[in-house]
């Protein structure tokens, strides 16, 4: 991880259970309830290993999905109805494989952006207070800034600041705090690719525009091969940048705020650190559930 390692659980040191610590087993000597336990034994055995059977069947999926590692970037809440079941869903994850799963941070994992984009009234609808938002909130800021993948690939939100000229000053960001309005922070999750030589003023107000010459030189500098990164509306899942392609946009988002019609795509990286692209499109109308009640949603498209 570009901003250095994440909290580790705390350690406990098991207890070692001897033979000394288990109690013998009690002796029956009624042949009928012995002939019950030798019974019950053998039944619970053929379920055993026709579960195991089954388990092995179906499982070799999920086996080599575990041998997978999963990097999300960002924006998980303000994108639908159902916001706070998709960043707990992935919390979940994030708890049952915390070596396997990274949650980069985005520009709406913040206390000020949820407040005018929905989450803020998502929680408050579904939970009568503010309690639940003020929880994710403190989580969002232990989230990750940005990931390596095998040292060549770069995981960021945004894009790139003119603060940061290497890795390393991205590992030393401060980022247990609320996304500042400038600064190399504030870059890392709010700037964007765009057709500019070196550097110019965001039309979003935060961040900045970078250009090819600018993602070249980061690139060489600290032998990448390529940032991925989220943040923009792709109408085809994904989009290279540039002429060197070292940027690339991944946008998982289908049918974005249920209207736009877009594709969505989840780049795969193997063991050759070239990408390959999942598209994929929102389900119909009618396989959709929507909240019968809701609160006013404020536009946002950039």
């Amino acid at each position: 991880m570009p901003d250095g390692t994440e909290l580790d659980p705390p350690k406990t040191s098991p207890s070692v259970i001897t033979s000394a610590d288990i109690e013998p087993p009690s002796s029956i000597s009624d042949p009928k309830i012995r002939k019950k336990l030798r019974g019950s034994n053998m039944n619970s055995n053929d379920e055993e290993d026709s579960s195991s059977r089954s388990r092995s069947a179906s499982g070799t999926s999920a086996d080599l999905q575990l041998n997978r590692n999963f990097v999300f970037l960002g924006d998980y809440v303000d994108r639908g109805y159902f916001s706070l079941e998709t960043l707990t869903l992935l919390l979940c994850l994030k708890a049952k494989y915390p070596d396997r799963v990274t949650l980069v941070r985005g520009n709406h994992e913040s206390r000020q952006i949820t407040q005018v984009y929905g989450f803020y009234e998502e929680c408050f609808q579904k939970y009568g207070s503010a309690s639940v938002w003020k929880a994710c909130c403190q989580v969002f800021d232990f989230m990750t800034l940005g990931a390596i993948i095998d040292g060549k690939v770069l995981c960021v939100h945004g894009g790139l600041s003119p603060e940061i000229r290497t890795l390393d000053q991205v590992r030393v960001v401060a980022r247990a705090q609320e996304i500042p309005h400038e600064g190399a922070f504030c870059d890392l999750v709010w700037s964007d690719p765009d057709d500019v030589e070196t550097w110019a003023v965001s039309p979003r107000g935060a961040g900045w525009l970078f250009g090819d010459r600018v993602a070249d030189e980061f690139c060489h500098v600290n032998d990448l091969s390529l940032i991925a990164r989220a943040h923009q509306l792709v109408n085809e899942g994904y989009k290279y940048h540039f002429n060197n392609q070292n940027v690339v946009t991944v946008w998982s988002a289908p049918n974005y705020c249920y209207r736009c019609g877009n594709l969505a795509s989840v780049c795969e990286i193997g063991e050759d650190l070239k990408p390959t692209f999942k598209l994929f499109s929102a389900v119909s109308d009618d396989q959709r559930h929507v909240p019968v009640s809701r609160p006013g949603r404020s536009e946002y498209f950039l």
